[in-house]
């Protein structure tokens, strides 16, 4: 069966600031839809459950619950829970939250282009997690705390969970670059609700990562360090 060949979307994140609303536009570039039936089938099979042991930082209790390719049934291929991938680079991993297997926009509960890291929580009242060209998914306990989290970290290291991977507290670039884009968020559903603050900010930028934050997202910015 072949597939539309190619797809993009555009979602508009809104951030509150004391100024106001601001918008902040944020491309989720192009989505390569490839028929990976052939190729895929014989990989799919139930996930481990997210509640597998597997913190934020390195350790050898992580286990892949699905490859980084392909439409999985969610509570058949795949069960709700927090997932991580980690080790994309810019050549177009993708993923997606859907409500319903038609492959039309509006069945799109979430989504994101990943450079570096991302997690994601599959609902329990999802129908389908599809995901492209991305490293392998990881089940992850989104409670669990572990190692020492970064007081530096790279502008362009993706989606970091607060408290494990990064600490709290103020942040800064001397050069945020073209394109940088950062994100607080208090959840990894990607919704709009999701989100605390964002901004793509230019030259030198300053933000204050909260200890009651759940996750930071950056990407294209300089490095980040505390101040």
């Amino acid at each position: 069966m072949s597939h539309t060949s190619r797809k993009s979307w555009t979602t508009r994140h809104k951030a509150l600031t004391s100024g106001g609303a601001v918008l902040a536009l944020m491309t989720l570039g192009a989505c390569t839809d490839t028929d990976t039936a052939g190729k895929d089938d014989a990989a799919k099979k139930p996930a481990a459950s997210a509640s597998a042991p597997a913190a934020g930082g390195d350790s050898a209790q992580k286990k892949t619950a699905f490859k980084g390719s392909g439409t999985f049934e969610v509570g058949k291929d795949v069960q709700p829970g927090t997932y991580r991938t980690t080790g994309n680079g810019s050549a177009g991993c993708y993923w997606e939250r859907a409500k319903d297997s038609s492959g039309e926009a509006d069945s799109i509960i979430s989504n994101d282009n990943v450079t570096g890291a991302s997690y994601v929580t599959i609902a329990d009242t999802d129908k389908i997690f599809k995901t492209n060209d991305c490293k392998a998914w990881e089940a992850v306990d989104p409670k669990a705390a572990g190692g020492s989290p970064k007081t530096e970290f790279s502008g362009k290291a993706g989606m970091l969970k607060v408290g494990t991977d990064i600490a709290p507290g103020t942040y800064k670039t001397t050069e945020a670059g073209d394109g940088c884009y950062w994100e607080r968020m208090k959840s990894a559903s990607h919704d709009l609700d999701s989100i605390i603050a964002n901004e793509n900010p230019t030259g030198p930028a300053i933000v204050t990562i909260g200890a009651d934050d759940a996750y930071f997202k950056t990407n294209d910015c300089g490095d980040w360090k505390k101040s």
